[in-house]
């Protein structure tokens, strides 16, 4: 047997896993790592859901319906209403978590010879997207308080040329969001050369943007190079499910289809989601109560003399400190897990309950004091 067994590709050799660390509810009972929604459907929600699960089950012997017909014309009916009008069934896509959307986007626009391109920091899997699909990856850079110089931006798209712009707008790991303007320039650079490139931006953090913070969902129907993707991970509390979408011009998605998978979306996911959405109102419920306490968040944190970055998400971004990992450790030992991402010396938190929140300050405050764990200037 060859001592290289298995034969991987030579470019995946050494690498490890994509993954934030996993610690027991019992090493870490405040989980604060993963953007997870801490509000779980109600006893209401959670039955539908099995309800329809069952239903499905009955019929699990046949393929399920390959279009998913009736789930896109539920996802149609809630983008309308969140930022969104004028969307139509043929305009929306979905698949397994808006990882698998992004994938499928970059294998049917990207490949060998075609760029990639996004502006750091920014999500640690646009990288693995591009690499998996034998896509160049481009990062260009973002200025000091995380936005972008859209002129600079500009400018790089049109150096490189990419056929994938990928922009999340909230920014994670940052929570920045993306004003309508830099939306618009970078579409319009993206569609002055050919073949053109798509311009992706990544909304699976959009339902959490303060009050007069736009989508990208407006802007649909002046740039066809424009694709708005979404997931029912975050907002609707179901990460578990995993359900992600998108809404784009019909000829973005007729091309996806090309790459898909036959049957990729289970019946058992279809069932799923369609009855989260008969729960929208009652799912986003909480999404108000977590902007309240991520803004109080920010302030506490600004209070302490942390620098953090203004976020739209439901996480937020502080630091800076001379040694982040005996931060993180610190507040590990005291049985709350945060994440160790972004830019060095910052540290990112997940918005939770107000309790979940009580200990993460109290932890933090004391991890400070105990260590002597001084910040680094900024």
């Amino acid at each position: 047997m060859s001592s290289s067994f298995p034969p991987l590709r030579d470019e995946l050799r050494g690498i490890e896993p994509y993954g934030a660390p996993q610690l027991s509810h019992e090493a870490a009972p405040v989980q604060l790592n993963v953007n997870e929604n801490p509000y779980g459907p109600s006893p209401a929600a959670a039955a539908d859901i099995a309800r329809a699960v069952g239903e499905a089950a009955v019929s699990l012997n046949r393929y399920p319906d390959r279009e998913f017909v009736e789930l896109r014309g539920a996802l149609t009916a809630y983008l309308n209403t969140s930022g969104g009008s004028g969307i139509t069934p043929d305009m929306v896509w979905a698949a397994n978590g808006s990882n698998e959307v992004m994938l499928q986007l970059l294998q049917a626009f990207g490949g060998p010879g075609r760029v990639a391109l996004s502006f750091a920091p920014t999500y640690s899997m646009y990288p693995e997207y591009a690499r998996d699909t034998l896509t160049e990856w481009v990062a260009g850079h973002r200025a000091d308080d995380f936005s972008l110089d859209l002129d600079a931006a500009r400018e790089l798209v049109l150096e490189r040329r990419p056929s994938v712009v990928l922009l999340p707008s909230p920014n994670n790991p940052t929570g920045t969001a993306l004003p309508p303007e830099a939306v618009t320039m970078l579409c319009e650079a993206a569609a002055s050369y050919e073949p053109g490139g798509i311009v992706v931006v990544d909304e699976a953090y959009g339902e959490f943007r303060r009050a007069g913070t736009p989508s990208a969902l407006e802007l649909l129907g002046e740039h066809r190079n424009l694709v708005v993707t979404r997931t029912m991970s975050k907002a609707f509390a179901l990460a578990g499910a995993r359900l992600g979408y998108l809404a784009a011009d019909p000829a973005i998605c007729d091309a996806i289809r090309v790459v898909r998978l036959p049957y990729h979306l289970s019946a058992v996911t279809q069932a799923t989601a369609l009855a989260a959405l008969r729960h929208a109102e009652e799912l986003l419920g909480r999404v108000d109560d977590l902007r309240v306490e991520r803004d109080a968040t920010v302030v506490w944190l600004r209070e302490q003399g942390h620098e953090v970055a203004d976020s739209d998400a439901n996480f937020v971004l502080f630091g800076r400190f001379a040694d982040r990992h005996a931060v993180w450790q610190g507040l590990v030992d005291r049985g709350v897990l945060i994440r160790e991402t972004g830019p060095d010396g910052w540290l990112r938190v997940s918005i939770g309950t107000a309790d979940e929140m009580a200990a993460f300050r109290a932890a933090l405050i004391d991890t400070m004091e105990t260590h002597d764990l001084t910040k680094e200037p900024a």
